[in-house]
């Protein structure tokens, strides 16, 4: 039962060929979700002065609306936990392809009816309303979506390359940021910036429908994971909720440990991602235009796509934790100089600050699947990572906007390079507990440990 051993190659009667072609199309389904997730979620921060503007009153001062929009973007992260607890208890059981083929028609179209909601003067506190309920939908979705996807991806990899192929779901992440601010970009400069303020915006929205058609089909293809078919046939799945709690507490010591690098990997990333934009055009932050502010981040994107194949290679060859050590020490050391460079070097020095820290970045994105799945067992992966993560996700990601909001605008322009380095601090903590991971077979109930499963191997 707490075996780990790995299947044989062409185990379940497919050939080699056929076995490729399914993790192909498994990394595939998985990414196509992932990207979908994060198109929304970075539409909202590109397009938050247009949110701002068509939501609430225009009466209201510019810092306390961008405030508010914020806010209202870190709604959804305070019901991701509900959402991992609800869909990752249910994709323990029932397993990973029902759920994920569920959660990412609810974001689609989620973002789809954002794009369609009349403005603050039109039906007046109904339109924030409806906002704030579309972004809770949209919460409860992703709760389940990313946790799923992840540990799909895991579940599917080989244990030697889980790395290199995990890399993928984090290349959707990229893909949906830059398919958000390419659309943005092309439909500002195709329309106008009057035009783009006035309706533009809701174009990129809008898009989303069609896409999460696309996506829903992508995955309702799928079939459910070899490592979850096998514990299946086992009968090890079917337990009741409160069980899967129970054994959640026996694995506490995972479960901190991965709280604490998410709690850095999420100031990290909503403050390069979704922040950033805000920032470049804010005249207390670099004071760009929205175009260059835009453009800015978009090539950071391209850049760190280049780079995320390789980013989960190399931490199959040298494992996950000294790619986390060195991308949380360099983001420590380069966060104080690239905010300097940003607000005040010349576009190309801005650029290269900002694609700098993106790239020292990418060995913690490139990673996460490949990263906290395997520090769970399979019949509680779903349910622990998806919990675990979203509940530091939404005490360091959601908020993270409005925090770098509010610090830039009382403290100062230097603010958010001192919360990526705090939050370094936190997360190099709990690398330095972490087990390493790589290669280890995720097969099973026990735990995975690559130093175990070796020692186990030589015993043999």
């Amino acid at each position: 039962m707490g075996s780990q051993e790995a299947a044989p190659a062409g185990a379940g009667g497919l050939s080699p060929q056929e076995e490729k072609k399914t993790l192909h199309r498994a990394i595939a389904g998985s990414a196509i979700g992932n990207a979908i997730e994060w198109y929304d979620y970075g539409l909202y921060g590109f397009l938050s002065a247009q949110i701002g503007i068509h939501f609430l009153p225009e009466s209201m001062p510019a810092f306390l609306r961008q405030m508010l929009v914020f806010t209202i973007f870190a709604v959804p992260f305070v019901v991701r936990p509900l959402g991992a607890g609800i869909f990752g208890a249910i994709g323990d059981r029932v397993g990973r392809q029902k759920i994920l083929a569920f959660t990412v028609i609810l974001i689609a179209g989620g973002t789809f009816i954002i794009g369609c909601i009349p403005s603050f003067s039109t039906i007046s506190v109904v339109a924030p309303i409806i906002l704030v309920l579309m972004r809770v939908v949209q919460g409860l979705a992703a709760g389940g979506e990313y946790g799923g996807a992840a540990t799909f991806m895991a579940e599917y990899s080989p244990d030697k390359k889980r790395g290199f192929y995990g890399s993928f779901l984090e290349f959707g992440t990229l893909t949906g940021f830059l398919a958000g601010t390419g659309v943005s970009l092309l439909v500002l400069t195709i329309v106008g910036q009057a035009d783009f303020d006035s309706w533009g915006w809701r174009i990129p929205f809008l898009l989303s429908g069609p896409i999460g058609l696309f996506g829903l089909y992508m995955r309702s293809k799928l079939e459910d994971t070899p490592v979850f078919k096998e514990l299946a046939a086992e009968g090890a799945q079917e337990q009741q909720t409160a069980a899967q709690f129970k054994d959640l507490a026996k694995h506490w010591k995972p479960i901190v440990i991965c709280f604490g690098m998410v709690l850095m990997l999420n100031v990290h990333n909503y403050t390069l991602f979704t922040y950033m934009v805000s920032y470049l055009g804010n005249p207390k932050g670099a004071g760009l235009s929205e175009n260059w502010a835009l453009g800015l981040t978009a090539i950071m994107y391209a850049v760190m796509m280049a780079l995320m194949a390789l980013g989960g290679s190399a931490s199959d060859r040298w494992g996950r934790r000294p790619s986390w050590f060195f991308s949380g020490t360099a983001l420590f050391v380069l966060a104080l100089p690239a905010f300097y460079l940003m607000l005040n070097a010349p576009i190309p020095v801005k650029i290269l600050a900002l694609v700098g820290l993106g790239i020292v970045y990418v060995p913690q994105l490139s990673t996460i699947s490949a990263t906290f799945p395997a520090m769970f067992p399979t019949h509680i992966r779903y349910f622990a990572f998806a919990l675990t993560y979203n509940v530091a996700t939404a005490l360091a990601g959601g908020p993270t906007p409005a925090i770098n909001t509010w610090g830039t605008e009382k403290i100062g322009n230097y603010f958010p390079a001192f919360y990526l380095m705090a939050a370094s601090v936190v997360g190099l903590i709990a690398v330095y507990f972490a087990k390493e991971t790589a290669g280890a077979s995720v097969r099973g109930t026990d735990v995975p440990d690559i130093e175990k499963q070796k020692a186990a191997a030589g015993a043999e």
